[in-house]
């Protein structure tokens, strides 16, 4: 009986140790610039500005057995704003948008994560909770988000990757410039990769 009490305990920590080994800390991609963040907005509804952040770090936890217990924080610096017009961005990253003189910092902290099946590519789907702070404004968000994929890399590292997309509307961030309610909403994709802490 001892010995059968003992080999289950052996089992139950090896079990254990195996489990702990397949949760990652991972940070995002920032130096081989493999994180993007993306957006799409109506101008004055005859067509769409389309722009990114050229600035962005984050970090996440992940398992992809247990994808409930993931966690992400994601910042990205708003004076990066690029939508391939200098004086734009300037007028975007200024008081009457991002304010970025006063906020430097646009951040995603998740609350939660909720797995919602596949997709037709058959890759893991997710509703990723959390708090989004723009402009010194936060309000709950939730970002569809897909699994890429994971695995190592030509350089040693261990990888994992993730899209996403959510729209938001300017008027729930305190928006100063109004231009019109065609202009409200703003459709927000990422795609990034994460490399595993060692």
């Amino acid at each position: 009986m001892l010995k059968k009490t003992l080999a289950a305990l052996a089992i139950g920590s090896a079990l254990l140790s195996a489990g702990n080994v397949m949760a990652a800390d991972y940070v995002v991609d920032k130096e081989g610039q493999h994180a993007f963040v993306d957006f799409k907005i109506s101008h004055l509804g005859y067509s769409y500005i389309t722009g990114t952040f050229k600035d962005i770090d984050g970090k996440f936890s992940f398992d992809a057995a247990k994808p409930e217990d993931s966690k992400i924080e994601f910042n990205v610096n708003t004076a990066s704003v690029f939508t391939n017009h200098a004086e734009r961005d300037k007028h975007i990253a200024s008081g009457d948008f991002l304010n970025a003189g006063k906020f430097a910092k646009a951040t995603f902290v998740s609350t939660s994560v909720k797995s919602t099946g596949k997709n037709a590519a058959g890759k893991d789907t997710a509703d990723v909770a959390g708090d989004l702070t723009i402009a010194g404004v936060t309000k709950p968000v939730v970002v569809k988000a897909t699994f890429l994929g994971e695995g190592k890399d030509p350089w040693g590292g261990y990888r994992a990757g993730f899209e996403g997309t959510t729209t938001i509307k300017r008027a729930d961030f305190g928006k100063q410039k109004d231009l019109g309610p065609a202009s409200d909403a703003v459709e927000l994709y990422v795609s990034f990769e994460g490399v595993k802490a060692k």
